[in-house]
């Protein structure tokens, strides 16, 4: 482990989530940076929004919690998920033709990306042409030392066989649920069990690890040459928001200050766990750290 701090960037989706108790800030791969962040990465979120209020809020969250910025102001608004819980699991209804649809390419994103030790992104935010330019050229722009983590993040229509394809071609780093490996196995006709199947990726993409939740059961995390799998922590929880982001976000830290395979997996369960019993996406890190 080193002084400086790893460079962590979410390109995409920056957004309200619209809670029963209230709005919270969220987006999958802004979520990604919050944990890293958290942990002590330098964090960097680069999307858009709005000349709203919701716009304003939204950027003083990213100041209050540390997150550096690359966020244009753009004349749609800001974007927002009605998040319904049931039984503790969220259901997403997202609006569409919102601000992060239309992030513009930049110099400063471009100059952040070229430095940065890990990316994420996900297929959600390419839904729209405009966004879908600007992520594909910035993430030519990563270096190849650098993660590249995909969370394939399944929503409503937005994905198709080829966009997951292409993403994963730009991929090292892919992330995937036992829910959403249903659709993925259909549309790339993945034969034999979920373990062949996530090997069966992790060699045709040329990944360095494929992580694979199965939510309160357990989770996997492949690699060319190692395995790590552990049963989900039991906790009581408050709802699943942002918990897979939790995840990838602490996995991804804990290799970037020099964690073992089996050493970042345990920290990546040790947080998850820790954030689905505190409401939202963003949790007080002082609780966790107390603990």
């Amino acid at each position: 482990m080193t002084d400086k701090k790893p460079v962590v960037v979410g390109i995409g989706e920056l957004l309200w989530d619209l809670l029963p108790d209230g709005k919270r800030a969220g987006g999958a791969p802004v979520n990604f940076v919050y944990h890293a962040t958290q942990l002590g990465a330098e964090g960097y979120a680069i999307s858009a929004v709005g000349d709203d209020v919701n716009g304003i809020e939204i950027l003083r969250e990213l100041e209050r919690v540390k997150i550096r910025k690359i966020i244009s102001r753009c004349p749609f608004p800001t974007g927002t998920v009605e998040v319904v819980l049931e039984n503790g699991l969220p259901r997403y209804t997202i609006v569409e033709n919102t601000a992060w649809d239309n992030i513009p390419l930049s110099e400063e994103a471009r100059a952040v990306v070229r430095r940065a030790d890990a990316v994420c992104y996900g297929t959600l935010a390419l839904r729209s042409e405009k966004s879908r330019q600007t992520i594909k050229t910035l993430l030519a722009e990563v270096p190849e030392r650098a993660y590249k983590f995909f969370d394939v993040n399944l929503r409503g229509s937005y994905y198709s066989k080829e966009l997951i394809g292409e993403l994963l071609a730009k991929a090292n780093v892919f992330k995937i649920n036992d829910e959403e490996i249903k659709t993925v196995r259909e549309l790339f006709d993945l034969r034999g069990s979920d373990e062949d199947a996530c090997r069966e990726l992790l060699q045709k993409y040329h990944l360095r690890y494929l992580i694979f939740t199965a939510g309160e059961k357990y989770s996997t995390v492949y690699s060319p040459d190692e395995e790590s799998s552990l049963e989900t922590p039991r906790v009581k929880a408050v709802d699943t928001v942002g918990a897979g982001d939790a995840f990838s976000g602490a996995f991804i830290y804990s290799l970037l200050t020099g964690k073992s395979l089996q050493e970042a997996h345990r920290k990546a369960a040790e947080v998850a766990a820790f954030v689905v019993t505190q409401p939202g996406a963003w949790p007080d890190y002082g609780k966790f750290f107390s603990e």
